[in-house]
């Protein structure tokens, strides 16, 4: 909205007004609005939280200071949602379609937590909605994701850039803008993996649908696993927050070098026309998330329930979808994709281990991941070794586990030149 006052005040020759043009100043101003505004608004919605009873149910499950946290209130998410809508509506240009899918994964999975949340909370009903429920709905909305980069004229690359130098003139050379389905490989240079040579074996006429069919199901697959990978990881204070605007930041850089054509050129990597504004939505991601862990921090004052993990996983996994660089995720988004992969290592070994033996064995002591480290005992290789494990103190739980994502953001950034 002010994008488009400004640009006309410009035209104008207002003074100042030139400056909405820039990314960095935009993005900047979203980072600040948005801290501001969940810093602001996070008191008074956890206050009205509080006054309506909306709090958390805890089942004790013989962690440390678990019990605390009953009657803590939850759909904390509605504070992120908030900071992360109102920057992008005010600073982004919402003519591009890329800010465009990424408010419709925003309000839209904001809506189906939210949902659940009502259910568990107001209705007393611990299941909530349905997995099946859940599940249509991220289909639905990576059929919405998945189609619209197919169909939009705007949703174009330019495949792999290249700086050619002769002498001291530097030329810089790419393909056409082209519909791609395309994507960055990590680790290895010149060489994208295109979705057409899976379906080498479809009759050429027939050939381009269906790898667009493919496209829109791995599409759908990512936004599915990303977004309950961020749910299932929403279990210490600050730990899904923290580690989501971790992936945030990688994730508004690599959206960034895309757009540029120069970095793109140096990196080789494809140039994605446009793809610049979404740092402006990572920005305000970014800021919703720093700021809410003013309140979601140790002790947590607020949870942030299903409306907010399954928020931040839907956008990061769309985001990553936009910029072709979803085979970035398994690093990326490492945390999410550990704290998933022991839940169903857990639930597989034990129900093996019933059906052989008659009596179910665990390989962690408690899950997801984190909560292995949080209790006191032997599993897996420490029963092997009759090692106990002291439990380790929520806090420094999740700073580690905040080093570790750091770490792995860094990793997945310096992959681009690691080829």
């Amino acid at each position: 909205m002010l994008y488009d006052l400004f640009d006309y005040l410009n035209k104008l020759d207002f003074p100042g007004a030139g400056m909405f043009q820039y990314i960095s100043f935009r993005s900047a101003m979203a980072v600040i609005l948005s801290l501001i505004i969940s810093t602001v608004i996070g008191k008074r919605i956890i206050g009205w939280l509080q006054k309506q009873q909306i709090g958390e149910t805890v089942r004790n499950l013989g962690l440390e200071g678990q019990m605390q946290k009953k009657g803590t209130p939850t759909m904390g998410g509605i504070i992120i949602i908030i900071s992360i809508l109102v920057p992008v509506l005010l600073l982004a240009r919402l003519s591009n379609i890329y800010i465009i899918l990424m408010i419709i994964t925003t309000v839209w999975l904001g809506v189906l937590g939210f949902v659940d949340d009502y259910i568990k909370v107001v209705r007393k009903n611990k299941d909530g909605l349905s997995g099946k429920v859940k599940i249509i709905a991220q289909v639905g909305l990576g059929l919405i994701v998945g189609i619209t980069l197919y169909l939009s004229p705007d949703t174009v690359m330019r495949e792999n850039v290249e700086i050619i130098k002769e002498g001291n003139q530097t030329e810089i050379t790419y393909s056409p803008a082209i519909k791609s389905t395309q994507t960055t490989i990590p680790f290895v240079k010149n060489n994208n993996l295109d979705y057409r040579k899976l379906t080498s074996f479809i009759p050429t006429e027939y050939r381009t649908a269906a790898t667009w069919i493919l496209f829109v199901i791995v599409t759908i697959f990512v936004v599915t696993a990303v977004s309950n990978g961020a749910n299932l990881t929403d279990g210490l204070d600050g730990l899904a927050a923290g580690t989501s605007a971790i992936i945030g930041t990688a994730l508004g850089i690599l959206a960034y070098v895309s757009s540029h054509l120069e970095y793109a050129a140096y990196l080789n990597i494809m140039y994605i026309p446009g793809s610049a504004e979404l740092t402006v939505f990572a920005c305000a991601f970014i800021g919703a998330c720093i700021g809410f862990l003013w309140y979601n921090a140790f002790p947590a004052q607020v949870f942030m329930g299903d409306t907010g993990s399954l928020t931040l996983g839907g956008i990061i996994a769309v985001f990553a979808m936009v910029i072709h660089k979803e085979l970035l995720l398994p690093i990326l988004c490492g945390i999410f994709l550990v704290e998933s992969l022991s839940v169903m290592i857990q639930v597989s070994y034990f129900k093996y281990t019933k059906k052989r033996t008659g009596v179910g064995k665990r390989v962690f002591k408690m899950t997801p991941l984190h909560h292995h480290f949080q209790k006191e005992g032997n599993a897996g290789i420490d029963a092997i070794i009759q090692k106990p494990i002291a439990p380790v103190p929520e806090s420094k739980l999740v700073v580690r586990f905040w080093l570790i994502g750091i770490i792995l953001a860094v990793l997945a950034i310096a992959t681009l030149k690691m080829r």
